[in-house]
């Protein structure tokens, strides 16, 4: 009976078969870079190809002061280092211990010419180069149905935003048709009138990305009335359909979120100004409610009414004064009336008339006052207390006065 082996067994013998034959050991290899990789530990995985094979090849950390320059998809290189099977995958593979580049691949070289002539052409112009709509409603996505890309767009977009529509447009986007297929797709879906379209697929090899650097996809992009966002690859992929979409995206997770805005966000960002505002407008109808208060405290304090009170009861008040002044000016002046009246009846011929006295006129009403005022002869008017007496001057008989200026009667 034969023997059977283990596969751990099957794929140490063969590590040893390989670790035996010098020539494995110490080997160069010339191909074209492909699948070309950058890992965060340093590593740097890549295939080197020709026109009929290709080689799994890895670069370790260690190893990279053997590499002068950064290894790109489509360069002619030559690497050399050892051959020697992965026990755990079974798998062989070329360890790098220097590479050299010796050339570019026709690949490459086809994707610079047509990049070059684009260029001149100004289909990468940024005038040329649309906005893309903050708040898209209605997404158009060219893809494979059944990839990777598209699921991670699904996702990505639920995630950020249910309400957001996806129309998807089964592509090709590998091997014969490709080029023809995304760019009927990008036709197609440009005159249903969407917001913004997401045009891409995963990553891969130069080869299996090469779809997106045909002319025909370039100018597809070009002419759609739709912003576009293109979405192809890793983040170290560059296509021709980058340099011509209104917006590059590094993967198409990234393409979908800058395509479809984050409505959650958004609404704890709105719940948030919205609180904001109503503090505000609370402070000022608070602010509004205290100046209202002191404009109608100050009206109160300017009331014209009030104003005409105050007046009024001013005017009351003046009014009691001056009758208070005009009582004291009537008082006093009736005390003065009173001393004036007493002084003046006192002086009152009828008073001394009264007493005993007579008075005196000529035939014309005047006081007689001194006998040489009439004359013998002369009619005169003679008034005591209960009438007058009408005589006539029969004799005038003057004083003599003393040296004292004393009158002495004659009798």
């Amino acid at each position: 009976m034969a023997s059977i082996y283990s596969v751990s067994q099957v794929n140490s013998y063969i590590k040893n078969m390989f670790a035996q034959d010098f020539a494995l050991s110490r080997i160069t290899v010339r191909g074209e870079v492909s699948n070309c990789k950058y890992h965060t530990s340093g590593h740097i995985y890549f295939t080197l190809k020709d026109g009929t094979g290709t080689l799994a090849a890895v670069m370790f950390a260690g190893q990279r002061k053997g590499l002068s320059f950064q290894l790109q998809e489509g360069q002619q290189v030559v690497v050399t280092g050892s051959v020697d099977v992965y026990e755990r995958d079974g798998k062989y593979q070329l360890y790098a211990r220097k590479i050299e580049q010796e050339g570019r691949g026709d690949l490459y070289q086809r994707f610079l010419k047509l990049r070059d002539e684009l260029e001149e052409m100004g289909m990468f112009a940024p005038e040329y180069k649309q906005p893309i709509p903050r708040y898209a409603k209605t997404v158009g996505v060219v893809t494979a149905s059944t990839g990777a890309a598209i699921r991670d767009i699904m996702n990505i977009t639920n995630r950020r935003n249910p309400y957001v529509q996806l129309v998807l447009y089964p592509a090709l986007v590998q091997g014969a048709g490709a080029a023809a297929s995304i760019a009927a797709g990008i036709r197609t879906l440009d005159r249903m009138g969407l917001d913004v379209l997401i045009v891409g697929r995963g990553g891969g090899s130069i080869e299996d990305l090469w779809a997106f650097n045909e002319e025909v996809v370039a100018r597809a992009i070009f002419d759609c009335a739709t912003p576009v966002i293109s979405a192809v690859g890793h983040e170290t992929d560059v296509t021709i359909a980058d340099y011509v979409a209104d917006l590059r995206a590094p993967t198409p997770s990234a393409a979908a979120e800058l395509a479809v805005f984050d409505y959650r966000q958004f609404e704890t960002v709105r719940l948030s100004y919205q609180a904001a505002l109503n503090q505000a407008m609370e402070r000022k109808t608070e602010l509004a409610r205290y100046r209202a208060e002191q404009y109608r405290l100050r009206l109160q304090l300017h009331d014209p009414e009030r104003k005409l009170r105050e007046q009024r009861q001013r005017l009351t008040d003046t009014e009691d004064a001056m009758k208070r002044a005009m009582e004291q000016k009537m008082t006093g002046a009736r005390h003065r009336l009173a001393l004036l009246g007493g002084r003046l009846h006192g002086l009152s011929p009828l008073a001394k008339i009264s007493n005993g006295y007579g008075f005196v006129t000529d035939a014309e009403g005047k006081r007689l006052s001194s006998v040489a005022q009439t004359a013998p002869g002369e009619e005169i008017t003679l008034r005591i207390s209960d009438g007058k007496i009408l005589a006539q001057v029969t004799e005038t008989i003057p004083y003599q006065k003393t040296p004292d200026n004393r009158t002495e009667s004659n009798d």
